[in-house]
């Protein structure tokens, strides 16, 4: 079955916007476009719905009502338990926050944590920052010419028994290789390891199943999954309460309340149910049945099935120019279909004459330093990155490799 692109961009306002819709889009990396179910309800929650939710009368009883249906239905897209779904400000703020928590947690302890130099910042930084507190931070290091990551590294950073978390990417903004998380997460389980998995930069590329994953706590970002702009925290219970929590203490009976010491944004966390809304209309649209899991499970095999076919013709492009370096894999099976290119020389001025091509794309380092740095890219010069999701169409893929030939 292929995923029906017609259908697919007719849910997103923003093909049909006279702004947008002038250029091909390839910045979703940064952002994805929102879908219309997600626009739809902020724009009911601003009209209809902006009250303090949950007190007794009708738009705060409906406002509480659709933010908890956020939280029900993307648990149980992802398999998960609804109280084990938190949502905050951004993927950055709940990182920093649950950091806190697991600094509380290990102090004193004489415990070692893992990180990668594969990481946007946002999942490394707040971590190595722990060193300050007395605890040990080891690094997973990249392979630097290719930027991957070697399990048997990781198993000689546990082998001592002294590691009580390791913090990884399913996949690198830069990168982009995919990461085998359920294999990472059960070598860290083995050695009595909790995991923290950056989802930002594959979640776009399908929800996850979380308990296939094994990860103890899966983060990412609503405004890169078609949503609005907030980060989404899958925190499995058994690791939950074991962390100082970081809220009210009135809350903290609260999984969900736990670790967002500020109240969460009622509209956006309302509007994140017309995530499950799109997802369920891909799936309906497209014959698939079961429940919530299974429908995700099926749409996200359809969205990385499209994905594939649509970005190979431009991987195998520039792979085969001589003149800059593709960096991560060369096959779409392998990677998300997030294109990082080190050209050499400065990459801004190159995107800013795609621009002029009609393709929307930047360039920089992308937080992502620490990757870039061990893979010897200048920083002064970064790299172009040219990004699709599954609403990526193969002629815009053309279009893009016309202009990169003109522009090149």
């Amino acid at each position: 079955m292929a995923l029906d692109l017609t259908f697919v961009r007719s849910q997103f306002p923003a093909f049909s916007s006279p702004v947008l819709s002038s250029h091909a889009f390839f910045e979703n990396a940064g952002g994805s476009y929102p879908c219309r179910q997600v626009v739809d309800r902020l724009t009911r929650f601003y009209t209809d719905r902006k009250v303090q939710p949950y007190a007794p009368y009708p738009g705060a009883q409906a406002g509480g009502a659709e933010m908890d249906e956020a939280r029900t239905r993307l648990a149980e897209m992802m398999g998960v338990k609804r109280e084990e779904v938190s949502f905050g400000p951004s993927t950055s703020a709940n990182t920093y926050i649950l950091s806190q928590a697991v600094r509380l947690w290990l102090r004193g302890q004489g415990a070692a944590i893992v990180v990668t130099d594969q990481d946007h910042e946002a999942n490394s930084g707040a971590w190595r920052r722990l060193a300050d507190e007395g605890i040990e931070v080891r690094e997973w290091k990249i392979d630097p010419p290719t930027g991957s990551l070697d399990p048997a590294d990781l198993s000689a950073l546990l082998a001592d028994g002294k590691v009580k978390l390791v913090c990884f990417p399913h996949c690198s903004n830069v990168v982009a290789e995919i990461n085998d998380v359920a294999a990472i997460c059960a070598l860290a389980k083995a050695a009595g390891a909790r995991t923290v998995v950056d989802g930002v930069s594959y979640a776009p590329h399908g929800l996850p199943d979380v308990p296939a994953l094994g990860a103890d706590v899966y983060l990412f970002s609503a405004y890169k999954t078609y949503g609005p702009h907030q980060g989404i925290m899958v925190l499995r219970e058994a690791f939950g309460f074991d962390l100082p929590g970081q809220a009210h203490y009135f809350n903290n009976t609260t999984l969900y309340k736990r670790f967002t010491p500020a109240g969460p944004d009622h509209a956006q966390v309302a509007a994140c149910a017309g995530i499950a809304d799109y997802i369920d209309a891909l799936a309906a649209h497209h014959g698939i049945g079961g429940d919530a899991a299974a429908r995700n499970r099926g749409v996200h095999d359809l969205m990385r099935a499209q994905e594939e076919i649509t970005i190979q013709p431009l991987l195998d492009y520039l792979a085969a120019r001589n003149d800059l370096r593709l960096i991560g894999p060369r096959k779409a099976a392998d990677r998300a279909p997030t294109v990082a290119v080190d050209l050499g020389r400065a990459a801004e001025p190159v995107s800013e004459a795609l621009g002029r091509e009609g393709i929307a794309c930047w360039a920089g380092d992308f937080y992502a330093v620490r990757p870039l740095t061990a893979m010897g890219v200048d920083l002064d010069k970064g790299v172009l990155r040219l990004s699709a999701v599954h609403y990526t169409s193969p002629d815009e893929v053309g279009r893009l490799i016309s202009a990169l030939d003109r522009v090149l």
